[in-house]
């Protein structure tokens, strides 16, 4: 086993190298030692500047999460921290890979530092439901700026080398190797010679700070937080970073941490962090299973869907052909496509180079024949199992061998879709979100016959487009939207039983999800749903006859609500009146209904019916149900996912609800499913479930 931490000598530099495979977390088993070299090197006079670098193909990404919520061994980092700052040699922290969290944090108790122009180096704490606690939002205010400060740290996401370098974080980027130029960085320090100023010295960016910038910046992210407590305790931090001595601030900083990494949001959010690793292993696809080759995407259908799709692809490098049926079809799509990279290089997250190039990468094409060369080939056609398996049928005659043929269904059989092929093996469902190039989830459809390649492939293509993928089997609706119809299967009722859409929504926004269902609805588009219904013999009572009068939401000016200003809903007295007649209708005599029971109502079947899914082995663990709907649903990241969320809040409590409703409404979306209640019963938990079958 290599040592965690090494010392080497360059003359009179020496080089401390971290050595904590696989991201140099910094674990209590590498602080220790790290402590005792920062002591030795110091006390050494023949030492006249340190090197802090790190093994393997990162510096350190970040604490060891596995030990929040535990007794904290010392040293911690604010030890090591507190030690590297008063160090007077020269201390220059060599930077690789990326530098995140408490990696980041570790190197701002140093002087200097240098970095490879392709690092990266972030604070992603508030994605963990924390802030950083070892200084990083006192410290990092010192060297950018509170207002640029407050960006890196409530983003959570890592800026590059460059930024780093134009905002004063990194002091140097090199090209070539990086310790060697490292060494020689610090050896012209220490000719230049001392005192050196250790980041909590430098208070010019602090005393020309504009506090009341800084606080409007603050007020326009407690808006968009929507409950969250970590983006908030950063600002303050930050804030605090602004006003208050270092040493004071440094302890505020910690009091924030404390309270966080003990709260159910933090718990949460580490729950999904976990849960997220752990949807990439799947059974029957182990390290052994080597993922296909995949040089070149083919779409079918340049569309809403289809278009996002592609724009996915081009944007993790793998270039497209893009088939439509018509040459107008097709250039709509295309010209869909460059406006919304247009869209990118106006608001300044893309360059215009950069969109020249990724539109090089589009091959229009209304000929199959043009598809022949392409490793994986994803059909975005209209939901239609005849149309689908017509699109195979001739994917089947034209694909070359070792092609993977996928269908962006959202709710059809793929086990049907797949043997309209001769080969099974290489097809598998791909189930995009829209808008397709914006939201990360992405949902694996495994057939009884996709080959383990296929799904190793999928999950590598998921990584590389930037989507997080999990891995469903075959029912209707999937994961998603099977739970989705569950949670939606009683929302008319709850109108007709005297609630109105606004409090329905209310109470979705008060839980914490963006928008609520009537909202979503009109944003969707009524006719689609009603389109559906009509195609199954289904009726509904109020979104059917608000279709009926050309009310599709958003796109028509009104649905559930009215829209006289764009986007902005408005409670409508004619949809009101509607409900009011239809209730009449049905003998219904309408009531006050508390926020209480639309939660029970409508998220305690979503969970039902996430239980069933899970014994009938369409999804694998409970926490996979968890990503899926916060990826792709908008299920609250603070409250860990539906399974979750259940869990914490009582099985027992919501079986219990669960029968009350089906002892007064008969409808089976209430029947306690016999795991959910076994669960109740025994106190057990979704995750116990998970290690009984591993």
């Amino acid at each position: 086993m290599n040592q965690p931490v090494t010392v080497s000598r360059d003359a009179d530099v020496a080089v401390i190298t971290l050595d904590n495979p696989p991201v140099n977390a910094l674990s209590f088993h590498l602080r220790a030692p790290l402590m005792t070299a920062l002591e030795t090197l110091r006390d050494d006079d023949t030492v006249k500047a340190m090197v802090l670098t790190c093994a393997g193909r990162t510096f350190v990404a970040g604490a060891d999460i596995t030990e929040f919520g535990k007794p904290m061994q010392r040293p911690d980092l604010r030890d090591l921290i507190a030690t590297l700052e008063k160090i007077e040699k020269p201390t220059v922290a060599a930077i690789h890979g990326t530098a995140l969290g408490g990696g980041l944090e570790l190197a701002l108790g140093c002087h200097f530092r240098v970095a490879v122009k392709e690092a990266r180096l972030g604070l992603p704490e508030v994605k963990l439901g924390l802030l950083p606690g070892a200084g990083g939002t006192v410290r990092l205010p010192y060297i950018l700026g509170p207002r640029k400060a407050l960006k890196v740290i409530v983003s959570g996401t890592p800026i590059g080398a460059g930024e780093a370098l134009q905002g004063g974080l990194v002091d140097a980027v090199h090209d070539g190797e990086l310790v060697a130029n490292a060494v020689a960085f610090a050896r012209a320090k220490v000719a230049e010679g001392g005192p050196f100023k250790a980041v909590r010295d430098r208070r010019e960016r602090i005393e020309e700070a504009d506090l009341a910038a800084f606080d409007a910046d603050a007020a326009e992210l407690a808006k968009k937080a929507r409950g969250l407590e970590a983006p908030v305790a950063c600002a303050q931090s930050v804030r605090n970073a602004i006003t208050l001595p270092f040493d004071e601030a440094l302890a505020k900083e910690r009091d924030f941490f404390v309270h966080l990494v003990s709260g159910e949001q933090s718990r949460a959010q580490r729950h999904l962090f976990f849960a997220e690793r752990e949807a990439a292993k799947v059974a029957g696809v182990g390290k052994d299973v080597k993922p296909r080759e995949i040089r070149r995407a083919g779409i079918i259908g340049a569309g809403t869907m289809g278009g996002g799709i592609a724009m996915s692809f081009v944007n993790g490098g793998i270039p497209v052909t893009l088939l439509e049926m018509s040459k107008e079809a097709l250039d709509r799509g295309l010209a869909t496509i460059e406006k919304n990279y247009a869209i990118s290089v106006s608001r300044g997250s893309l360059a215009e180079d950069a969109k020249t190039k990724r539109m090089a990468m589009f091959t229009g094409t209304t000929d199959y024949a043009d598809l022949a060369d392409c490793d994986i080939i994803i059909e975005a056609v209209f939901e239609d199992m005849d149309v689908k398996k017509d699109v195979f049928g001739k994917l089947d005659k034209i694909a070359k061998a070792g092609a993977i043929l996928a269908s962006n269904t959202s709710y059809l059989d793929v086990d049907q879709i797949a043997a309209i092929t001769a080969r099974p093996q290489d097809v598998v469902g791909l189930h995009f979100f829209s808008p397709a190039n914006v939201m990360k989830l992405l949902e694996i459809v495994r057939g009884k016959k996709t080959a383990p390649d296929v799904l190793a492939t999928a999950l590598a293509v998921a990584k590389r487009i930037a989507k997080v993928p999990v891995v469903v089997g075959v029912c209707h609706g999937f994961v998603g939207n099977r739970m989705l119809a569950a949670r939606s299967a009683d929302s008319e009722d709850l109108l007709l039983e005297g609630a109105s859409p606004a409090e329905v929504d209310k109470s979705f926004t008060d839980f914490g999800w963006p928008m609520g269902p009537f909202q979503m609805a009109d944003l969707a588009g009524l006719d689609i749903g009603w389109r559906n219904r009509k195609s199954l013999g289904k009726t509904a009572a109020i979104a059917d006859p608000l279709c009926e009068q050309g009310r599709f939401g958003q796109k028509t000016g009104s649905g559930y609500y009215l829209y006289e200003n764009g986007r902005t809903p408005k409670n409508d007295p004619e949809v009101e009146k509607l409900i009011e007649e239809k209730a009449r209708e049905r003998g219904i005599e309408r009531r006050e209904i508390s926020a209480e029971e639309i939660t029970e109502r409508s998220l305690y079947p979503m969970i039902n019916e996430g239980a069933r899914i899970l014994e009938e082995g369409i999804a694998a663990r409970a926490s996979d149900i968890d990503i899926v709907w916060v990826n792709g649903y908008g299920f609250p990241v603070g409250k860990g996912g539906p399974m979750f969320w259940a869990e914490a809040h009582g099985l027992k409590k919501i079986v219990e609800r669960l029968d009350h409703w089906h002892t007064r409404t008969g409808k089976a979306v209430f029947e306690p499913a016999p795991l959910l209640r076994r669960l109740a019963a025994s106190g057990g938990s979704f995750a116990e479930l998970r290690e009984a079958a591993a």
